[in-house]
């Protein structure tokens, strides 16, 4: 998944009240009644592509039978969804449905300022079908004061970071991986990488994993720990754990295991191309699997932590309401029928049957190349990931893993607490700046943190840092009496 870069939060942070709703796209008022057909205009993320109108064509049949609705999608670049998406919002824009998350169309922000829908009781009402399939660590994880504003897209509940390896090196050196539990246990093989293969980087460029869940963006300092004060809210970089882990990240730098430009480098290190030894990933059930079919070799994984379920982790995949919507009632309907219906969310998905996937006797599929080339959709962009049909080589426990490993996420201290900083957005957009000037090279290693955490700290404090602290643990200690 891509993120909102800072720039853009500070945009959005800044972003004034809505505009007053004008113009067309949502036709006609539905109320509760599907007697008169609508269409329903749904804003989605990912990369157009060519089969988009075949398939909806197929899509609309079938929801019109359903809903007596249909549906006009239109998809927006990964690149550009955020910037369309707030000048749709901020101009008032009559539409129906849109993806949001914590990294694209922000959520919280979103909801705050009025441009979705509240659907607790759209749901109750038009979405009991899908409300029994949610996991509830979803829906109530994403809830803002109470209210849920966009229907969470039910994958992996808890979010995981793990060190991937490729396991062809791992074998080749014979290295032992399995007493690897942090970035400080990597030195050893890094070592071995680093003088027996001259055209491999030992670490694929990554930020230093830190344990804590934070507030706003990962980037940015405030944060709350996942172990001892829980409840209290922190300047992430003043804390010992960040500063030893800096420590680490910058002598594996000066060795020259992370690359000379780490800090200013775009290199997305695909992994088709072997150039690597280990990368941070966040993990999901049978990730390594999905990694190694892509790679074209093996990727073994070895866990940073346990999996916790955060906000951006039950937020990172949703599907909104406008508040300009006229016809909320039928959204909810077709947004219950994406959710729960096998049929729809797999045609939407993965394509026509017999034009972008076949079927084997057992019910598992394999894409045929029309999907590859022209129907390629962002999968965990859709929803409800747990009814989707299996692939030929899926493990045919898949969807039962998921569901074990979201029973054993555990919920972080601030699940569900959403911090409004409409109060201190001045200081925050300062913050951001001192933020995107120090932490790219410090979190990569890149500058002796000894140096630079002290200078970024100082800044951190004249841009406003103990005025947003503040106000975030006011925030919060109202919000956990209510709890």
């Amino acid at each position: 998944m891509k993120k909102i870069g800072i720039l853009s939060l500070v945009l959005l942070l800044l972003t004034g009240v809505l505009a007053a709703c004008s113009g067309g796209g949502s036709e006609k008022s539905s109320g509760d009644s599907t007697d008169e057909e609508v269409k329903l205009t749904w804003y989605m993320i990912g990369t157009p592509q060519k089969d988009t109108k075949d398939v909806m064509k197929e899509v609309n049949k079938y929801t019109k039978e359903k809903i007596n609705a249909t549906i006009d999608m239109k998809m927006l670049d990964w690149g550009e969804y955020n910037d369309r998406m707030q000048v749709i919002t901020t101009s008032g824009e009559n539409y129906d449905i849109a993806f949001t998350s914590s990294w694209a169309n922000n959520y919280a922000l979103n909801a705050r300022k009025g441009a979705f829908l509240g659907l607790n009781d759209l749901m109750d009402k038009y979405g009991k079908d899908m409300k029994k399939l949610i996991d509830p660590a979803f829906l109530e994880g994403a809830q803002i004061d109470g209210e849920l504003y966009a229907v969470p897209a039910n994958k992996e509940v808890g979010q995981q970071a793990v060190l991937s390896f490729n396991n062809e090196l791992v074998k080749k050196h014979n290295l032992d991986i399995s007493n690897v539990n942090s970035i400080a246990d990597l030195e050893p093989l890094l070592k071995v990488i680093k003088e027996k293969e001259k055209n491999v980087t030992p670490i694929a460029t990554f930020d230093a994993y830190l344990p804590f869940d934070s507030i706003l963006q990962e980037e940015l300092p405030f944060a709350f720990r996942l172990d001892g004060n829980t409840d209290e809210v922190v300047n992430k970089y003043e804390e010992d754990i960040t500063m030893e882990t800096l420590k680490t990240m910058h002598e594996y730098y000066k060795k020259g295991y992370i690359q000379k430009d780490a800090a200013t480098s775009t290199d997305s290190w695909p992994l088709e191309t072997p150039n690597w030894f280990v990368r941070k990933e966040i993990y999901q059930p049978y990730a390594e699997d999905v990694w190694s079919r892509s790679a074209g070799y093996e990727i073994v994984t070895r866990e940073l932590h346990e999996p916790y379920i955060f906000n951006n982790s039950v937020t990172g995949s949703m599907q909104a309401i406008s508040a300009t919507s006229k016809n909320p009632e039928r959204s909810m309907m077709f947004l219950n029928l994406l959710n729960s219906d096998e049929y729809l969310r797999n045609l939407l998905d993965k394509g026509i049957k017999g034009t972008h996937y076949e079927e084997n006797e057992d019910g598992t599929i394999k894409d045929l190349p029309a999907r590859v080339e022209n129907y390629n959709m962002p999968s965990f962009a859709i929803g409800n990931q747990l009814i989707l049909k299996l692939y030929e080589d899926d493990p045919k426990d898949k969807w039962e893993k998921f569901e074990e490993f979201n029973k054993n996420s555990t919920p972080s201290p601030a699940l569900g607490f959403y911090f409004d900083s409409n109060p201190v957005r001045t200081e925050i957009a300062a913050i951001s700046n001192v933020t995107s000037e120090f932490s790219p090279a410090l979190l990569k290693g890149a500058v002796d943190p000894e140096e630079y955490l002290p200078a970024f700290n100082k800044k951190l404090k004249e841009a406003g840092m103990e005025k947003v602290l503040d106000e975030i643990q006011k925030q919060y200690d109202e919000w956990k009496k209510k709890q």
